[in-house]
């Protein structure tokens, strides 16, 4: 992907608030993350028992976006799966033309993880990166943003007025068409704002509606131009599954707050714990046909119409692991699964439920009844398709 090409109006004067870096602006920032007092941890956790003052003179010296995801995060992002998974596999990736740009909707459950996986699925079967939407609260000056920033990450901006988030949503909206569309490069978007916290992956009308503010006011030809291609990725073990209980719990009764510095730290929790296995599914494009029928519907019936297929294709396309199968029969008490699964697992399931819980003794039950549908809510999913 060429980030230096030029068109009749340049990149930098028309999205340069929420654009990835440059080529030419990668090496300030290598220089930035190389001299941050928190590097050498990282590059320590990625090169285990490597030189890593030699590790950081090279990573000082990329020039470019290609070397720096290359030669550096597909060495972080493998390391990961090397040390917190059991296996990472990925299917439907023929689904894909090289050199076509993609608009990848995903369900959502880790920060970092379910983009950056999509990169590795990608380069590893010769298919081009995608840029990947990160939330305005994370864009944030310092080593976060330069990492995300060269590793082709745009901003999305969350917050504002009314009349602020519409033309936001404008502006986003028209850049990633740009990117899809004139630059014949792959996006990946959550088909929500942040992460799905109970295991009920649904798209919201919200993002849909942002598609839709730019191109072609017939909502059926405005989204065939886009290639939607819903992607679903499973993990065995939920990742930051406390912090997602916790916020479930607390939003009952009022509206959560983050804590500060609690995006960081779910970043962190999701690298960091165990995961099992993981797997990423392309389901298969959604077709000029297919969104016919949007064409000659009201907007809003439009919008739901086109949720339900890319939501179907998620659940349809979503792995179910023993863990999903050992929730759905405790929470609802049944034995519809148990050739799923093993009593050893079963037992395994719980005890890890348990340990993950007991620091609330006095709110177990409801928070146990909430960890399960986290996990159980896919099997409802799919079982909602037949």
């Amino acid at each position: 992907m060429d980030t230096n090409s030029k068109t009749p109006r340049d990149i930098s004067e028309i999205w340069d608030d929420i654009r990835p870096f440059r080529d030419d602006e990668i090496p300030a920032a290598m220089q930035r993350i190389a001299t941050d007092p928190d590097f050498p941890k990282v590059m320590s956790y990625i090169y285990e028992g490597q030189d890593v003052e030699t590790k950081i003179k090279a990573f000082s010296n990329f020039k470019t976006v290609s070397q720096f995801q290359i030669d550096f995060m597909f060495d972080a992002i493998n390391a990961i799966i090397r040390k917190t998974t059991t296996g990472f596999t990925y299917d439907g990736l023929e689904h894909l033309e090289k050199g076509k740009g993609y608009l990848f909707v995903s369900n959502h459950r880790d920060i970092l993880l379910d983009a950056a996986l999509l990169q590795i699925a990608l380069y590893n079967c010769g298919l081009d990166c995608s840029e990947i939407t990160f939330g305005d609260n994370l864009m944030q000056p310092g080593i976060v943003s330069d990492f995300g920033k060269s590793n082709r990450m745009f901003k999305v901006v969350r917050r504002g007025t009314t009349k602020d988030f519409f033309k936001t949503s404008m502006h986003l909206s028209s850049y990633i068409r740009y990117v899809l569309n004139e630059r014949n490069t792959s996006v990946w978007i959550a088909q929500r704002n942040g992460r799905t916290k109970d295991g009920d992956d649904k798209t919201s009308q919200t993002v849909l509606k942002m598609f839709s503010l730019s191109g072609d006011r017939n909502i059926g030809t405005n989204f065939s131009a886009l290639n939607i291609v819903p992607m679903a990725i499973s993990y065995e073990w939920e990742t930051c599954i406390t912090q997602k209980v916790r916020e479930l719990y607390l939003s009952q009764e009022h509206p959560y707050i983050k804590e500060k510095d609690e995006d960081f730290r779910s970043i962190m929790e999701g690298i960091l714990s165990p995961k099992g296995k993981v797997h990423i599914q392309i389901c298969e494009p959604i077709t000029a046909e297919e969104l016919l029928n949007a064409g000659s519907m009201d907007r809003n019936e439009a919008l739901a119409y086109i949720a339900s297929v890319i939501d179907n294709r998620i659940y349809s396309g979503y792995k179910l692991f023993n863990t999903n199968y050992i929730a759905f029969d405790m929470l609802y008490n049944t034995f519809k699964f148990t050739d799923k699964y093993t009593k050893e697992e079963y037992k395994h399931f719980a005890d890890v439920m348990h340990a993950t819980l007991s620091r609330w003794k006095e709110s177990l039950l409801p928070l146990m009844n909430l960890y399960l549908k986290v996990y159980s809510n896919p099997v409802v999913n799919k079982l909602s398709l037949e």
